[in-house]
């Protein structure tokens, strides 16, 4: 049997001494926990975060477990939950439990890449003893005086032959697209139609509790997870209207969410060469949504009911033959049910809603399977192929059955000519999930209104060619550049739906686009110019294309952003036990189209300034001062008396939401 414990092992590449040895060339850089001495990490997620050149990537919300992975394992395995945050589960994980941590860059023989061109795996100590965490934070907004505190409870332990971990976390949450701020709308000459200030306000709480208990049986070693979630989240918006004439409109919205996780994964060796993993799940999610608006013309109140539940089987056979050459095979099966009621009243009087009570039914199921060969030290090849089936059947206002089959191909592989250098290749064909939200009528205060479902929609597709070249440098350094392109078909985008003599905007195929994507990851030691400080940053540059289905040309796809960019500084002081540092997230504008709208939002830059001390090993406190650059939130809508490409403009409505500095206080303790 080959370990499932380090993937290092695996290759037959010890830990290194040094971090930064010679395992590179086989697609496995071992750091242990020496590397991370100076920063003094109190979680695995600290220090996965500090690896060169690596981002975490918290996979994909679709449904179906095969094509949700993310970047990250643990012990060599995904984690089973698909609810689960990756960054809450290495919270979990404290650095004392870590062996090391291992980064797979381009493939390896016995390791499935899950798509991915680059993964973290964390190796934890096996046999440790019980250890608890208690965690107390509150974030205080210093310009409006309001509040939000946190607590988390964490434990993990032995229990015969088996191990148990459980967590308890509640926290509140204030929204910072929500706060005072400046409303004009304008007639397209410029001149004023309404004058208003807005007070808004958004908070949210939650509740989450997880478990999971590992034990050997059978032979094999069986893992079992659970997890429940709660979140409330309530906004409330005034508009204090100043010009024409005094007046006062309102907005309120409250979403009541829930989600319950049941998980199990089963190992077992079979033979010296082969492993067997099987997989079920359980999921289900409930929503509530209540949205009234009030004006001196009149009002309207929006009501969403809605449930889904999915239940997954998943085989997976691994046969890894020699050093060189590794194959597995593997099915899935997946049931996904959605139930959604919708309901909107305008001055009273019920509205005629499409798709507004759907129920529907998919039944999935897909085959695949992945082979990873090494044909030289230096390079690594990949080839995968999956076929996938779903039937989706509608009831309610939308009766439809549809029946759907694609086939997946993918190659992938890396070339590492010296132990610095790596370049990384992969084409394959993605298919998109069909997202349920879309096929039902759906209302938010930040999404330009109403917008009705449409159950006739076909998955996007696209033949995704990418090519990515890594250079390390130095000790710490490494610069990744990616660059990807991808062909699509059956865009979903907006359409107008008629409905008789009503017009509605609705999710929709509107034929074929492209989307290219340039990204930059550079983590940078500044050790040369100050001990023990580091500079990380990411970029991302889009481009791209569809052709507009109301106006017939070319435009960028809705809501995706054109640039996003992060830049962190950590400077690690172990003299003193503590560091400090800063984390700037990029302004970002993305701009949503409808038949006779446009929206686009834009959020500005958020800088973060932390100090984090750490007096004794199970003892940290942290300090943050939030928004350092007092980020607002803009909100444009450029309305049209008709369809786009035959009306004029009618107005243009700006909204200007101010969002205050916060102070963060946490105090982390272990036992």
């Amino acid at each position: 049997m080959i370990p499932a414990l380090s993937l290092a092992a695996v290759l037959a590449a010890a830990v290194p001494a040094i971090a930064m040895a010679q395992p590179a060339t086989q697609g496995v850089i071992s750091y242990p926990p020496a590397y991370f001495a100076e920063q003094r990490p109190s979680t695995a997620l600290d220090m996965v975060q500090r690896l060169p050149g690596f981002s975490i990537d918290g996979g994909d919300d679709v449904r179906g477990f095969e094509g949700a992975a993310g970047n990250v394992l643990i012990d060599g395995a995904r984690p089973t939950s698909k609810t689960d945050d990756i960054e809450e589960i290495l919270r979990r994980i404290p650095a004392a439990q870590v062996d090391h941590v291992e980064l797979i860059r381009g493939g390896a023989p016995g390791i499935d890449m899950q798509g991915k061109s680059i993964l973290a795996n964390v190796v934890k100590v096996k046999g440790a003893g019980f250890q608890g965490l208690i965690a107390l934070a509150n974030n205080h907004v210093i310009d409006d005086g309001r509040n939000s505190s946190g607590i988390r409870l964490e434990a993990s332990g032995q229990a015969g032959p088996g191990s148990w971990e459980g967590g308890l976390r509640y926290g509140q949450g204030i929204d910072d697209g929500s706060g005072p701020g400046r409303h004009v709308r304008l007639a397209p000459g410029g001149t004023p139609l309404i004058v208003s200030d807005i007070d808004s306000h958004g908070r949210g709480y939650q509740w989450v509790a997880t478990g999971a208990y590992e034990t050997p049986l059978a032979g094999g070693k069986l893992k079992i997870n659970a997890r429940g979630f709660w979140d409330w989240y309530e906004f409330n918006q005034l508009d204090w209207i100043t010009f024409p004439a005094p007046a006062l409109e309102s907005v309120n919205y409250s979403e009541d969410v829930y989600e319950t996780e049941l998980g199990a994964r089963y190992e077992r060796a079979l033979g010296a060469h082969m492993n067997l993993e099987l997989v079920g799940l359980q999921k289900l999610t409930g929503a509530d949504i209540v949205s009234p608006f009030r004006s001196a013309g009149g009002g309207s109140d929006f009501f969403l009911d809605q449930k889904t539940s999915e239940s997954i089987g998943r085989g997976v056979l691994k046969y890894r033959q020699s050093e060189r050459l590794s194959f597995e095979v593997g099915a899935e099966a997946a049931l996904n049910v959605l139930e959604s009621e919708t309901d909107q009243l305008s001055n009273g009087v019920p509205d005629i809603l499409p798709a507004a009570d759907v129920k529907v039914t998919e039944t999935r199921g897909e085959v695949f399977g992945k082979s990873v060969w090494k044909p030289l030290p230096t390079l690594t090849l990949e080839g995968g192929l999956r076929y996938e089936g779903s039937a989706l059947t509608s009831e309610g206002d939308v009766t439809l059955e549809k029946t759907l089959y694609f086939l997946k191909p993918r190659v992938a592989g890396s070339w590492a000519p010296s132990d610095r250098t790596q370049v990384r290749f992969r084409y394959e064909r993605v298919v998109g999930q069909l997202d349920f939200d879309d096929f039902v009528a759906d209302s938010s205060p930040n999404s330009g209104g109403l917008a009705v479902g449409n159950p006739a929609l076909t998955p996007e597709q696209a033949w995704v060619s990418e090519l990515a070249f890594e250079q390390r440098f130095w000790t710490k350094g490494a610069v990744v550049l990616t660059l990807r392109h991808s062909k699509l078909t059956d865009v979903i985008d907006r359409a107008p739906i008629f409905a008789g003599a009503l017009v509605f905007d609705a999710p929709s195929n509107i034929g074929d686009g492209t989307k290219d994507e340039l990204i930059l990851t550079a983590p940078l030691p500044l050790d040369r110019l100050l001990t023990g400080a580091q500079l990380r940053g990411e970029s991302t540059w889009r481009r791209s294309e569809v052709t507009d289905p109301t106006t017939g040309e070319k435009r960028e796809i809705s809501g995706l952003r054109p640039l996003e960019w992060e830049a962190h500084f950590t400077h690690d002081l172990p003299q003193w036990k503590m560091n400090w540092g800063f984390d700037v997230f990029s302004a970002w504008r993305e701009t949503s189209y409808k038949y006779n709208a446009i929206y686009t939002d834009k959020l500005k830059t958020w800088m973060v300034l932390f100090a984090e001390w750490k007096p004794r090993p199970d003892l940290n406190v942290r300090a943050e001062l939030n928004n350092f650059t007092e980020r607002g939130f803009r909100h444009t809508t450029t309305a049209y008396a008709g369809p786009r490409n035959t009306a004029a403009v009618k107005y243009i409505d700006d909204r200007d939401i101010q969002f205050g500095r916060g102070l963060y206080v946490r105090v982390r303790k272990t036992f």
